[in-house]
């Protein structure tokens, strides 16, 4: 199965072409090997070349580098979440580690921003947890003791300040954190590839097909060449089932979402001219909705499991059906067809909500499953387990292992048939917020 460069992403549109793209076509020995040019595979590669200047690196992906799940996603560097279940004090110990790793999931991001002076849009405006279902507010009340105890500012907003700030009429209630960040997640990435170190040597649609531990070796097969390495780190997170890393304890989930076109200053006016904002919702289910700095809506209001590798575009069209009536219900004034692209990706999932950061051997290391919450995790996954990988201990991989572990899942099929359930049980509870 070979992974298709969908171009259809409107954060991909935005990005020049790039022409320095090299595909595996020989047999190759190396030192490192990393398996997923995503946020997590570009920050190891780019720890590693720091680490060992002399040392050969290859970083290979199966589709375009960064054009997968790192540059399809909402855009949203989070401080913190809601849907995690944690109500009991035991609870909200276990919710301060996880914030903790959001917290230095954000540094990371802005320390390699400052660094390499990366433009990808970023803003500090927060964002808003919302809903229109006024029952919802029992949610968010339970939600504010949590960040109150935790320190989190933040405040409960209801229908008109919250129609001044986002320019619809939907929602009657929302909590609004200071500490959410909005960036292009296409730039960003981008930019990761463009400062990869001269010994890392990126090579991309290279599809894995497999590979195996032979003593001190890893041999790993791909269509057009093979690859011998000492070491190799696996980050492909949504896929990593699929090559057998961790196959209990994650499983990917199929996301849409569509991009309108820039709002005309006549239909931005009909909004009120809010400024750059960001809603997740109250739900699991519900929407995620973005208003873009230069004006356009995001959408993402479907959750399903699908095939992972590909989305046909009769597929793609019946779910921009429902993000075109999600826009609708918020903005009944714009017009019927400012919908301009729509694109699926994936996002990895374990049972309790917690990430894959392992050694699987003195060869073999993972690092992946954030659960939607990929750009500062991943970014910070990526260079500790680098780190980790050269056994070296830091005060960031102490705090990301004091998390706690991924829990077992059942086989298939009934893995599929429980999530799915839940999916269907969770959507019809969100159902007004769709």
């Amino acid at each position: 199965m070979e992974l298709i460069n969908d171009n259809e992403c409107s954060w991909v549109k935005d990005l020049n072409s790039r022409s320095n793209i090299k595909s595996l076509s020989s047999n190759l020995n190396c030192e490192w090997l990393i398996i997923g040019a995503g946020y997590t595979g570009l920050s190891a590669a780019r720890k590693l070349g720091q680490l060992y200047p002399n040392e050969k690196i290859i970083l290979v992906d199966a589709q375009l580098a960064g054009e997968g799940a790192s540059s399809r996603n909402s855009g949203y560097l989070v401080d913190t979440t809601l849907n995690d279940g944690f109500t009991s004090n035991k609870d909200l110990e276990n919710y301060k580690k996880k914030t903790d790793i959001y917290e230095l999931g954000i540094e990371a991001v802005k320390k390699f921003i400052k660094e390499h002076q990366v433009d990808c849009d970023w803003n500090e405006c927060g964002k808003y947890f919302a809903s229109s279902n006024e029952k919802d507010k029992k949610i968010l009340k339970n939600f504010s003791e949590i960040l109150s105890k935790l320190g989190f500012k933040h405040n409960i907003l209801f229908n008109k300040d919250l129609r001044k700030k986002l320019g619809t009429n939907f929602y009657n209630v929302a909590l609004y954190t200071k500490g959410g960040i909005l960036l292009h997640p296409g730039k960003l990435v981008r930019a990761m590839i463009d400062t990869l170190p001269e010994n890392v040597n990126l090579y991309e649609n290279s599809f894995l097909l497999n590979w195996r531990k032979n003593n001190d070796i890893i041999d790993c097969d791909f269509k057009n060449g093979s690859i011998k390495t000492k070491k190799i780190i696996f980050s492909t997170n949504g896929f990593l089932k699929s090559l057998g890393i961790k196959k209990n304890y994650n499983f990917p989930i199929t996301l849409t979402a569509s991009m309108t076109r820039p709002l005309t200053d006549k239909e931005f006016k009909s909004i009120g001219e809010p400024k750059e904002w960001g809603v997740l919702p109250v739900r699991p289910m519900g929407a995620t909705i973005r208003m873009t700095k230069d004006r356009r809506i995001l959408i993402r209001n479907t959750a399903e499991i699908h095939n992972p590798y590909k989305m046909s575009k009769l597929d793609l069209d019946k779910r921009s059906i429902k993000q075109k009536i999600g826009i609708k219900k918020r903005f009944p004034q714009l017009p019927d067809n400012i919908i301009q692209s729509t694109w699926s990706g994936i996002v990895s999932r374990t049972r309790n909500s917690s990430q894959i950061f392992e050694k699987l051997n003195d060869n073999i290391f993972v690092a992946g499953c954030y659960n939607g919450s990929g750009i500062g995790v991943g970014t910070l996954f990526g260079e500790q387990i680098a780190i980790k990988a050269s056994n070296e201990q830091t005060k960031e991989i102490e705090t990301i292992e004091a998390r706690n572990s991924p829990t077992w899942l059942p086989p298939q099929p009934f893995l599929n048939l429980g999530v799915k359930a839940r999916l269907l049980y969770e959507r019809y509870k969100a159902k007004s917020e769709i």
